[in-house]
């Protein structure tokens, strides 16, 4: 732990030693996603037991009251994923105030890149669906699975450059966020503005608070959880409060007291959380597909919906962007990272086939769940999100091998290398 981040007073004086191991564990990216993977792989085999009747049973379990009682599947998407996306809202505006994406020619490539990402794959559903009422999906593969993408990407290489995980964070995170844009104008049948515009009430106090350097829990607390509970009554994805919440944080150091910039000290403090609790316990809610129930893995990909939504995220992702940051940087002044290439650049673009959390709530709001189709579309995103795991793993692995020749090291973390060919 760095001292400057162990002496910072945020929500406590400090854990006890255990604690604090766990922490530091918990904190590297490669933990992470061998938590992320079990989980979801956990779910994935359970539900296609003969005892999957629990697994369900356990996700339908409510919890809550009034408008806010919840399953424990929505609970893990709506509520702890938003634990995850504040972490990744602090994350991008350190990248965006102090990083490298300061540089509008460098934060323009992944922006671009994303909205390539999106509108290639609903153009090839479109295309497979066509002439039949399952067009209406045509958003299930635009989104890319962000706590899934970094997980993996964080297993698959320990010497591939830091501008990389940017690049994925910052198309992830636009894609999402574009992603939920779309549910809330297509897909979302009464958008209540009223609780939307009283959320800037306590983000709006939130932000006050951080900006003056308070860390006092019983106050940020309150005020965060309010300014969910506000955008998930709008009917707006509530994982947005996240992202916004993190924006907040001020991501420059305090030069008067010495004091490290509180987007790093939140980020210290929260990132255990988020990648040893509230990421694993959405992708075991999440990857639970029954593939028995559904008529088996053939009987998924006759249908159209499936193959659609299989093809758009593997092909259509890759395609668009890729094709989007390539067509950004021959027409614009925008540049790639020095440090990446677009050997780099394409294993991104596979990842971003993997797709879970919005492309399955898309799903079931396009076809309503438990339908035939919501169940073509589960095996379709499960399918896809392998087979474009494979694909980046080829890739990337490659690139880490590249990088770790280039270093001359045998062990290191995320960015020890400086460049590729």
């Amino acid at each position: 732990m760095r001292p400057a981040l162990a002496r910072l007073p945020l929500f406590g004086r400090g854990s006890r030693p255990r604690t604090r191991r766990i922490g530091e564990v918990l904190r590297a990216e490669t933990v992470g996603g061998v938590l992320l993977v079990g989980a979801a792989v956990l779910a994935l085999v359970w539900a296609n037991t003969p005892w999957r009747g629990a697994y369900f049973a356990l996700s339908s379990v409510e919890l809550g009251w009034g408008p806010l009682r919840l399953d424990l599947a929505t609970w893990a998407a709506d509520g702890l994923l938003a634990i995850f996306f504040f972490v990744v809202g602090v994350e991008l505006k350190r990248e965006f105030v102090a990083g490298d994406l300061r540089d509008p020619r460098r934060a323009a490539l992944p922006i671009i890149a994303a909205v390539g990402g999106m509108a290639v794959p609903a153009v090839i559903f479109v295309l497979v669906t066509a002439g039949t009422p399952a067009v209406v999906g045509w958003a299930v593969p635009t989104a890319t699975d962000i706590a899934f993408a970094l997980a993996v990407l964080a297993v698959l290489g320990r010497h591939l450059p830091v501008a990389l995980r940017i690049f994925l964070l910052t198309l992830a995170v636009v894609d999402d966020l574009l992603a939920i844009t779309i549910i809330a104008v297509f897909y979302t049948d009464s958008l209540h503005p009223v609780p939307l515009l009283l959320a800037l009430v306590p983000l709006a106090l939130f932000g006050l608070l951080v900006q003056r350097r308070v860390r006092a829990w019983w106050l940020l607390l309150p005020l965060a959880v309010l300014t969910w509970v506000l955008v998930h009554e709008s009917g707006v994805h509530p994982t947005v409060a996240g992202v916004l919440l993190g924006f907040t944080v001020p991501a420059l150091p305090r030069k008067a007291t010495g004091q490290p910039a509180l987007a790093e000290a939140f980020e210290h403090r929260f990132r255990p959380i988020s990648a040893g609790i509230a990421v694993p316990v959405f992708a075991f809610f999440a990857a639970g597909v029954s593939i028995v129930d559904a008529g088996g893995l053939a009987a998924s990909l006759g249908s159209r919906v499936a193959l659609g939504v299989a093809v758009a995220l593997v092909a259509g992702k890759a395609i668009g962007v890729l094709g989007g940051a390539w067509l950004t940087q021959r027409l614009t002044r925008a540049r790639l990272a020095e440090s990446l290439s677009w050997w780099d650049v394409l294993g991104v673009a596979l990842l971003a086939g993997i797709g879970f959390t919005v492309s399955l709530l898309v799903g079931e709001l396009a076809f309503g769940p438990g339908s035939a189709e919501d169940d073509h579309v589960k095996i379709g995103v499960v399918l896809a999100s392998v087979v474009a795991a494979l694909l980046a793993a080829i890739v990337l692995r490659l690139r880490n091998a590249h990088y770790r020749r280039r270093s001359g090291a045998s062990s290191g973390n995320v960015g020890d290398a400086s460049g590729p060919t």
